[in-house]
């Protein structure tokens, strides 16, 4: 296996941890508006991500930067063509990540309200629009022969790629519903509980439609099998939250989410953006990729750097382990 295909697999595994990661992060956001009912609650599901969203959000750079650095022509075609949304999506963060600190740093309810708000659609919107970005990648968009965009905001937003936008923000949202239950005490667990039941249910439909209609346009017996997978895991994932059981029901929409991601990459390889306009202009893995010499130097900083994250990033989870309620809340709102 040449460097190249090595950086294609490890992007890819950096998107998959973003997605599995920042998926139910993103998905508590949104629950703020569907699940909580009051103030209490809803500083109930802030706090359960409190201290790792933002660690969540290190997957993102570093998938970022490892396309910048091994794939740059991959990376200025993909940034310069879908410029609008993902600026909207950063601009989404940058919110986001203002909105978890600063909404406690004034009593009033109106401040505290606003910036509620603010993560609810600072959640909700990038959720929907990292599917319709990575649906419009797997999918093919307006290359030319300078491997240059050509195509308008318009075409990105074609039935396919919206309904892969749906496709994540369902199956982020089922999978922050999990866990919450997993992470909470009281009757707020249990009313998780019943809404992963029917959210889990709604991605499951539009999940089914999205992967068999990737299959159909650009699958193969591995995709198939990767798509397999995310089925099973999701109807598991389904079947543990409507018994009770948070702990399999998330690793069961965790694993659905890996499969997901897993088949988009396996149905886009050998390609990294495929041209709809014609086949000989596709970015593939040789022709977007930086000089071998530059992947090898990458190659060592990654094998030294991903251990150390992965051991800080689990230890952050494992001395967060446990389940918090509306008891556990300062009597201070700020």
């Amino acid at each position: 296996m040449e460097l190249h295909d090595v950086w294609f697999v490890l992007i890819a595994v950096l998107w998959i941890g973003y997605f599995f990661l920042e998926g139910f992060d993103f998905g508590v956001g949104v629950l703020t508006k569907l699940l909580a009912r009051d103030r209490a609650e809803k500083r109930v599901l802030i706090n359960t991500i409190g201290p790792v969203w933002d660690g969540n959000e290190v997957w993102l750079l570093s998938a970022g930067g490892a396309t910048f650095a091994a794939f740059p022509e991959w990376y200025a075609t993909l940034f310069s063509g879908f410029y609008l949304p993902l600026l909207l999506i950063l601009v989404c963060l940058i919110v986001r990540g203002v909105a978890f600190e600063y909404r406690v740093k004034r009593p009033e309810e109106n401040w505290q309200r606003n910036w509620e708000t603010a993560i609810f659609w600072t959640s909700l919107l990038p959720a929907f629009l990292w599917g319709v970005a990575f649906a419009n990648i797997v999918r093919g968009v307006k290359i030319d022969a300078d491997f240059e965009y050509v195509g308008t905001l318009a075409d990105l937003l074609n039935p396919y790629a919206l309904l892969g936008g749906l496709v994540t923000l369902s199956l982020f949202t089922f999978h922050g519903t999990v866990f919450v239950g997993l992470k909470t005490v009281g009757d707020i667990r249990e009313r998780a509980r019943k809404l992963a039941v029917r959210v889990g249910l709604l991605a499951a439909v539009v999940a089914l439609v999205f992967l068999s209609w990737t299959q159909a346009d650009k699958g193969d017996s591995g995709s198939l099998a990767a798509a397999i997978v995310a089925v099973l895991a999701l109807v598991a994932a389904l079947g543990a939250a409507w018994k009770g059981r948070e702990g399999w029901a998330f690793a069961f929409s965790g694993v659905t989410i890996v499969a997901a991601v897993a088949m988009l990459f396996l149905t886009l390889f050998p390609n990294v953006m495929p041209s709809s306009l014609n086949a000989d202009w596709n970015l593939t893995v040789t022709n977007a990729s930086s000089s071998p010499y530059t992947l090898k130097i990458m190659t060592w900083c990654a094998g030294i750097a991903t251990p150390v994250v992965l051991l800080y990033q689990g230890w952050t989870y494992w001395v967060f382990r446990k389940r918090i309620g509306t008891q556990h809340l300062a009597d201070a709102a700020h």
